[in-house]
């Protein structure tokens, strides 16, 4: 019999038309959780980038920046309205030194087309705004996972859920590369909901059955 992280996992490996997106703005908890919730994101995860500390970690992450990394499909979720996402729900002044380079708004791109992208709706929303984006661009070097409990952090303080996730996703990197766990880390955050949810299941490209359990599982879970 089928377990719920093996539908998941047929279904992502069929998700072969993926891209990268590496932004920091403010703390990672929350962005992550946003873009956990969105249809055609297929994983998220929280960690450091954009300096030059060697292994950084959350106590001691030296010139680094909170980030957060996601895997999409731009057929379902294109890079434009990442960044559209993106630049809504920060500031991106970058006016202050609270914790130096902490929580800044930094955006980088990992080929030359998200570079275009980035510096068309750069433009376009500095003529609307009528104000200077000061949000860092770099080029996409390296990024380094934060620890686990960083990873869906708002899921996991919903102790019953998470156990019983966890109990499916059994071991740390497939909880945090699961689309489920992004999702309903974004549910708890009130970014989406579990009809939402459980809506964009019925499009994914699995049997209905498979539909189904999925369904039924996230309808069993307690919070």
């Amino acid at each position: 019999m089928r377990t719920i992280a093996e539908i998941e996992a047929n279904w992502q490996a069929h998700m072969s038309n993926r891209q990268t997106a590496t932004f920091g703005m403010g703390c990672f908890w929350s962005p992550d959780a946003r873009f956990g919730a969105l249809p055609g994101v297929i994983r998220t995860k929280t960690g450091f980038a954009g300096g030059t500390t060697s292994n950084p970690v959350y106590r001691q992450m030296g010139d680094h920046t909170e980030t957060v990394q996601i895997e999409f499909d731009p057929d379902i979720l294109s890079f434009k309205e990442i960044l559209h996402i993106f630049w809504a729900n920060h500031t991106s002044t970058n006016r202050t030194e609270y914790k130096d380079r902490q929580y800044m708004s930094l955006l980088f791109y990992h080929n030359d087309e998200q570079r275009q992208t980035i510096e068309q709706v750069k433009r376009e929303l500095e003529m609307k705004r009528r104000e200077q984006i000061e949000t860092e661009i770099q080029k996409f070097s390296v990024f380094t996972p934060a620890e686990e409990r960083h990873q869906k952090y708002h899921l996991k303080r919903f102790k019953r859920a998470a156990e019983k996730l966890a109990s499916v996703f059994t071991t740390p990197a497939s909880f945090t590369d699961s689309t489920l766990t992004a999702r309903l880390n974004g549910f708890v955050r009130e970014y989406t909901t579990l009809p939402r949810i459980e809506e964009e299941i019925r499009s994914w490209a699995i049997s209905d059955s498979a539909k189904e359990e999925l369904s039924a599982f996230i309808r069993g879970l307690r919070w």
